[in-house]
């Protein structure tokens, strides 16, 4: 079981380095907002899907519904080696204890007052709660899912994905020119993903003014559309569409010359 779930974990992480390669070629065209906006929303989504599929088929096997870390330790420490955002991965007791591949075993710390923990203890999946880690104090994005046995949650997996190296993950893909921008946001205009990766986890308000932020949540109540606005002395130009997979924004935005 163990050597099939690894070659599962193999594949899917080789359809991440393949989605990374083909998207990279896209933008070899001529800037394209509208291309770029469904390109990287795509390689967002991706990305993110694939790391709760190979949580998914972990939480299958006998190592996980264990419930004993040094059992299942293998399957996650290679499952967080090979992700390109070198995310930390996981394991939480029914207590909010849980053990990480960053700190090697028992963290000491606990989850239990997370608001995603009791999801994760009504048996559902996790993706794209935002937090500061209590273990590294990185901004990460969860992706989580239960480990059940006998309709019993015993154990979750869970990834924290750095959005700094998400951020940088898109950047190397992308290739915007440099008066375009990408970035993400949840429906309280807090930043999920930026180029500029200084403002992520910070709202729009924080970086312009308070009118800004109240504007941009205006502007969001379609699935889609364009907005234009300034933002320190710049003209901007942006088009976004909502992930109903995610519950973010994404927006292209260039400076308008």
């Amino acid at each position: 079981m163990t050597k099939f779930v690894t070659l599962v974990v193999s594949v899917i992480l080789f359809v991440f380095s393949v989605t990374v390669r083909a998207e990279a070629a896209s933008n070899d065209l001529k800037f394209d907002p509208q291309v770029a906006l469904g390109a990287y929303k795509g390689l967002v989504e991706d990305h993110l899907s694939g790391v709760l599929r190979t949580a998914r088929v972990i939480a299958l096997t006998s190592e996980a519904r264990s419930a004993q870390w040094e059992s299942v330790k293998p399957l996650l420490v290679r499952f967080s080696n090979d992700l390109p955002t070198g995310a930390t991965v996981w394991f939480a007791m029914p207590d909010g204890s849980y053990y990480s591949t960053e700190s090697g075993g028992l963290t000491g710390q606990n989850l239990k007052d997370r608001p995603y923990f009791s999801k994760l203890s009504a048996s559902q999946d996790v993706l794209g709660d935002l937090v500061i880690s209590r273990s590294t104090g990185h901004r990460s994005v969860i992706v989580a899912t239960p480990v059940i046995l006998d309709g019993k949650v015993v154990a979750a997996i869970g990834v924290s994905v750095r959005v700094r190296l998400l951020s940088t993950l898109v950047e190397s893909t992308m290739k915007l020119p440099e008066d375009a921008y990408f970035y993400a946001l949840d429906s309280d205009t807090k930043i999920v993903l930026h180029r500029n990766v200084d403002r992520m986890f910070k709202t729009v308000s924080d970086i312009g003014d308070e009118n800004l932020g109240e504007t941009f949540k205006a502007s969001m109540y379609k699935e889609q559309g364009v907005f234009n606005y300034t933002l320190n002395g710049k003209k901007m130009n942006s088009i976004f569409q909502k992930s109903n997979f995610l519950g973010w924004y994404f927006f292209i935005a260039q400076e308008k010359k």
